[in-house]
C-alpha cells in the first residue's frame, strides 16, 4: 500500500516537473521571437534613416525619427522592480501574455522591505499569472483579452491584485473557485491560498460575465 501511494506521488510529482518544464521553454521562445522581432525592425529603421541620410533628405528623415519616437514611446519597458524575483516572472510571463496577444498592464511599486522570501513571491505571481493568462486563452476568437497587474502597499500590507478577461465557465465547489483544467486539479489555486495562509494573509476572487480578479494581501 505504501508502495502504491509513493509511486503515484512521485509519478504526479514527476510529471509537475515535466508540465514546468515545458512552461519554462514556451515562455523563453515567447521572449526570444520578442527579441529577433525588435532587432529585425531595429535594422529595417536603420536602414530607412540611412536611405534619407544618404539622399540628403534631411526634413523625411527628421519626419521620420519623430514617428519612430512617437511609437517607441508606446512600447512597454522590460519590468524592473528592484527584485530579481520578481522581475524574473513578470517579465517572462508579460512576454508569454503578449505573444498570445494578450494587452497587458502592469505597475509594481514595492515596499524597500519584504518580508516574504522570494522563492514564495516567486511561486505565488507566477500562479497568479498563469491563472489570469489561462482565463484570456479561453476567450472567444476576436474577443478583447487584457490582464491587469499591481503590485504595491495597501493598509501596510503587500498587496498584490490580478484582473483578467475570460471565456470559460467558472467552476466553484462549496463556494470556492475551483480549476477548469482537470488536469491540474486545481494545484495552482492551492499554492496561491497555501503561501498566503503560510504568512496569515489573505485572498480574495471574485468574478462577473467576462472578467476574474483575485486579490492577495500579505502582512509586511
Amino acid at each position: 500500500m505504501f508502495l502504491r501511494i509513493y509511486r503515484h506521488f512521485m509519478e504526479r510529482k514527476l510529471g509537475s516537473q515535466r508540465a514546468l518544464t515545458e512552461k519554462y521553454y514556451e515562455e523563453v521562445q515567447a521572449m526570444y521571437q520578442q527579441m529577433r522581432t525588435w532587432r529585425h525592425d531595429y535594422k529595417n529603421h536603420l536602414q530607412v534613416m540611412k536611405a534619407h541620410l544618404d539622399m540628403g533628405e534631411y526634413r523625411e528623415l527628421s519626419d521620420y525619427i519623430l514617428h519612430l519616437d512617437e511609437e517607441l514611446t508606446h512600447i512597454s519597458k522590460v519590468i524592473e522592480t528592484g527584485n530579481l524575483a520578481l522581475d524574473a516572472i513578470l517579465n517572462s510571463k508579460i512576454s508569454m501574455a503578449r505573444a498570445k496577444e494578450i494587452e497587458v498592464n502592469v505597475k509594481v511599486v514595492l515596499p524597500p522591505e519584504l518580508s516574504v522570501a522570494d522563492s514564495d513571491l516567486g511561486i505565488l505571481l507566477g500562479n497568479l499569472l498563469d491563472n489570469a493568462i489561462e482565463g484570456c486563452e479561453s476567450q472567444k476568437e476576436g474577443e478583447k483579452r487584457f490582464l491587469r497587474v499591481y503590485v504595491g502597499v495597501l493598509r501596510e500590507q503587500l498587496y498584490l491584485s490580478v484582473v483578467n478577461s475570460y471565456g470559460a465557465r467558472i467552476k466553484k465547489e462549496n463556494g470556492h473557485y475551483r480549476s477548469a483544467k482537470a488536469s491540474d486539479r486545481g494545484l495552482g489555486l492551492l499554492s496561491i491560498d497555501s503561501i498566503a495562509a503560510r504568512y496569515h494573509g489573505y485572498v480574495n476572487r471574485k468574478n462577473d460575465e467576462s472578467v476574474f480578479a483575485t486579490e492577495v494581501l500579505l502582512p509586511l
